[in-house]
């Protein structure tokens, strides 16, 4: 140990995601060659080996919240094609049918970070979904997901099946279906797309038509695991889609799993920066959260819930001045003391 590199710092025998030759140039490995006989043998640090937080937050999106996501990456073509093409057609879509406030009316959006719009959330996940599809780089794919491989249904699957791109309505029929019939909550919406991301990126693989209902499955089954106090079964599944297994969806997870390296925690903070970024993804493509004329009943509820939280913030400003009094009597004390000493 110590003497030379060993295969616990080798790119080709790591558990973790495979990295490049240039980051490894970057985060150099020091050696017993590089100490002198003085200092005896020098036993590498864990945290030497590891990537710097640059690196890190560019190969893992789904791990750090200061990392852009991907289907909003993926989206930004398109969306600056339309913005060109409807600035020389000197078109402006949506505005129209978009609803804003006067001094009668005033509209309210009851989407929040805590408690999203299910519908909306849904049509905005398989929008990135789709956008993943559209703009991948490559067909890279396993076997455990093809659909031809392992059929959902017994239908013969079409021969053109792993060439021709799904429209984002029908990637939202599949996954309104799922979450009706399971009755999961818009949050686990959110967790499913981190799953799906984290699952590109740690596997190296792209999401393609050969493939997206297995992958998008696979990410659902465990985010209303994950999400949902009282999750859905394998079995509930194979209630809904009537001709597969128990057998196959037990092995899917399990592989969905093993390349997700059992990394399931999804930190608040990529929750959140998920859903502004469905939000952003939303506002570019016109599809709009459902908006509401504030009602007596609805205002009385959100000046209740601002005096609730003005009240608890009043309380720990008063906890902390206190706090502060108690620490200047403290020190006051010790000074009389010690001249009186």
């Amino acid at each position: 140990m110590g003497g030379s590199v060993s295969c616990c710092i080798s790119p080709g025998e790591s558990p973790k995601i495979h990295r490049r030759e240039v980051e490894l140039e970057e985060c150099p490995i020091t050696t017993t060659e590089d100490v002198s006989e003085d200092t005896g043998t020098y036993l590498q640090h864990i945290s030497d080996r590891e990537l710097p937080d640059e690196l890190a937050q560019e190969a893992n999106p789904s791990d750090h919240p200061r990392a852009s996501t991907l289907f909003l990456n993926k989206s930004q073509t398109d969306v600056r094609e339309k913005r060109k093409s409807n600035y020389l057609n000197h078109m402006s879509p949506g505005l129209l049918t978009k609803k804003f406030s006067s001094c009668s009316t005033i509209f309210i959006d009851d989407s929040t970070v805590s408690q999203p719009n299910l519908k909306s959330t849904i049509k905005c996940v398989a929008l990135a979904i789709y956008y993943h599809i559209k703009n991948r780089d490559s067909n890279r794919s396993l076997e455990i997901f093809d659909e031809k491989k392992h059929p959902l249904t017994r239908e013969k699957v079409p021969d053109d099946y792993s060439v021709v791109d799904p429209e984002h309505k029908l990637i939202y029929r599949f996954i309104r279906t799922l979450f009706s019939s399971a009755q999961l909550t818009a949050e686990c919406a959110i967790v499913t797309l981190v799953y799906l991301e984290r699952l590109l990126t740690y596997a190296e693989m792209d999401i393609c038509p050969c493939n997206w209902k297995r992958i998008v499955l696979g990410a659902i089954l465990l985010a209303s695991k994950v999400w949902d106090d009282q999750a859905v079964w394998n079995v509930d599944y194979c209630q809904i889609l009537k001709d597969i297994t128990v057998e196959d969806m037990n092995e899917m997870e399990r592989h969905f799993l093993e390349l997700l390296q059992f990394n399931i925690n999804v930190p608040a903070s990529v929750y959140a920066k998920y859903y502004f970024d469905l939000r952003s993804l939303a506002d570019d493509n016109n599809l709009s959260f459902p908006l509401e004329p504030l009602s007596n009943k609805r205002a009385q509820k959100l000046e209740a819930i601002s005096r609730l939280c003005e009240d608890k913030y009043k309380d720990l400003s008063k906890a902390a001045m206190r706090r502060s009094i108690s620490a200047d009597n403290l020190v006051g004390i010790k000074n009389s003391q010690a001249v009186l000493s």
